[in-house]
């Protein structure tokens, strides 16, 4: 089965990260984005990705050739970004006539039982209930099927949120859709949107159902990039690395290749592959590809990649009830 990963984004919420690197390929939990969400998809008979690419586009195929040898990868590059219905439509030449697809945002993580929703064989969408649905795409339904897909609606009829996960029985039919809303120029806050392609196919007879998503991740900022680093780290607990000469606090994930000497890791710490840590303290935090880290303590930090963090220890010889404040503006209260 083929699958449409859009990873064109450019991640501006996640800046200065992305300024050198795609978003799906930051590091979170011990491997890029893009790995969880691969890693989600083999096990349901995936052997395709189709990747809907803008810049940086060939460091994404090459990561995803080199870790997933098994995988077909297909690349079709999006040149001007118009919404995520433009995207998918992108893939149109790469699927055959009444081709199922399985469309997958390439900067969301899930945990979804696919299986079962791909063994019904009836195109369906992931939803979950949330207490702003106004910040989502929400479905309304009628009984079990899908009456009416809504973007960001300002007085959501429900609480079910699209979570960016869709299965479609005849990606034909879906192609043909989104050609008519962009040939008729249908958009929404100047994107052309999937919902309305699957919108149509409704309105064309196609029946669409939900499947429930357990949990999901967007990774859309630093804090949310960082929680999920949490979140992930101690649902899957990496086995932790015993460190000569330094002390490591599960849950972490250390790629074999970094270099860690005369320091403290963890907890809730990744470490990409290339890194270098030395005398320092780290919780909290994410550390990129090739990153170099050393007489410092950070916490709820990421650093980006190549990126040389240093400080300094100091000496002291403080007398009887003083106070000193080092490292920044310090105040008293």
């Amino acid at each position: 089965m083929k699958a449409i990963l859009p990873v064109a984004g450019v991640g501006t919420r996640l800046r200065p990260l992305t300024h050198t690197q795609p978003k799906t390929l930051v590091h979170v939990a011990g491997k890029p984005i893009l790995g969880h969400i691969l890693d989600r998809l083999a096990p349901v008979g995936v052997d395709e990705v189709v990747l809907i690419v803008g810049q940086w586009g060939e460091r994404i195929v090459e990561y995803v050739e080199k870790s997933y040898p098994r995988l077909k990868v297909t690349a079709v590059e999006q040149a001007e970004r118009k919404g995520l219905g433009h995207a998918v439509y992108m893939a149109k030449d790469v699927f055959g006539a009444g081709e199922p697809a399985l469309i997958v945002l390439g900067d969301t993580i899930f945990q979804a039982d696919l299986q079962a929703a791909l063994t019904r064989g009836k195109s369906a969408i992931g939803v979950r209930r949330v207490p702003n649905p106004s910040q989502f795409g929400v479905v309304e339904l009628d009984g079990e099927r899908v009456k009416r897909l809504l973007e960001k609606p300002a007085d959501p009829p429900t609480d079910l949120a699209i979570v960016g996960i869709y299965y479609v029985r005849d990606s034909a039919l879906l192609f043909r859709c989104l050609d008519e809303i962009i040939a008729e120029d249908i958009k929404v806050k100047g994107e052309y949107q999937l919902t309305d392609g699957l919108q149509r196919m409704i309105e064309r007879g196609e029946e669409l159902f939900t499947f429930p998503v357990e949990d999901w991740w967007d990774c859309g900022n630093p804090d949310i990039l960082l929680e999920t680093n949490r979140e992930l780290l101690e649902r899957e607990r990496p086995a932790a690395p015993q460190l000569q000469g330094s002390i490591v606090v599960s849950p972490v994930a250390i790629d074999p290749t970094a270099v860690i000497e005369r320091s403290v890791i963890g907890p809730y710490v990744s470490v990409a592959a290339g890194v270098t840590i030395r005398d320092s303290v780290i919780r909290d935090s994410i550390l990129n590809e090739g990153a170099h880290v050393s007489t410092v303590l950070l916490d709820h930090s990421i650093v980006g990649e190549d990126a040389d963090v240093r400080g300094e220890f100091s000496r002291l010889h403080i007398g009887d009830s003083s106070s000193m404040h080092l490292g920044g503006s310090g105040r008293r209260e």
